[in-house]
């Protein structure tokens, strides 16, 4: 019997867009993926909490992933769209400018966060994976659905 020290270890990431960055959630954490949504505002509530939407009967939370990471504004024509994901806190809807495609990369490829990111964006990005002309970030969804001054 023979063990094989050089197997891949691979992982899946659902991968969305924020202008020109690629982001991606482990597909574990994802629960779905939806189109835009009619959402309900929340006075007095973090900057980052977008409203709340309706799904399926259940209230989540959406939470404007361009705003926690400090990017300029979502341009008005452009309806994001919801990842729902699964957190220590509940459910939770990430709103992304646009879903990209289930990827598979070999964790040997793993590196550290780009020396180019800065600001909240350091804190919420735990890598990158070189891609075929791409560099995805990997989004620590724990770390960004705890919002600073919240509980």
């Amino acid at each position: 019997m023979s063990t094989d020290t050089n197997v891949a270890v691979e992982t899946q990431f659902c991968t969305f867009h924020l202008t020109n960055l690629m982001f991606g959630i482990e597909v574990e954490r994802v629960q779905e993926v939806i189109r835009a949504q009619p959402m309900t505002g929340v006075p007095l509530a973090n900057p980052v909490v977008e409203g709340l939407i309706n799904l399926r009967g259940q209230i989540v939370t959406a939470l404007d992933l361009r705003r926690r990471l400090e990017l300029p504004a979502r341009p008005e024509d452009l309806e994001p769209t919801n990842i729902v994901v699964r957190t220590s806190v509940g459910q939770l809807s990430l709103l992304v400018d646009r879903i990209g495609d289930v990827v598979d990369v070999d964790q040997a490829t793993f590196e550290g966060p780009p020396e180019t990111l800065e600001g909240v964006a350091r804190e919420l990005i735990t890598g990158a994976y070189k891609l075929d002309g791409a560099l995805l970030l990997v989004l620590d969804t724990e770390a960004a659905v705890r919002l600073p001054g919240v509980v």
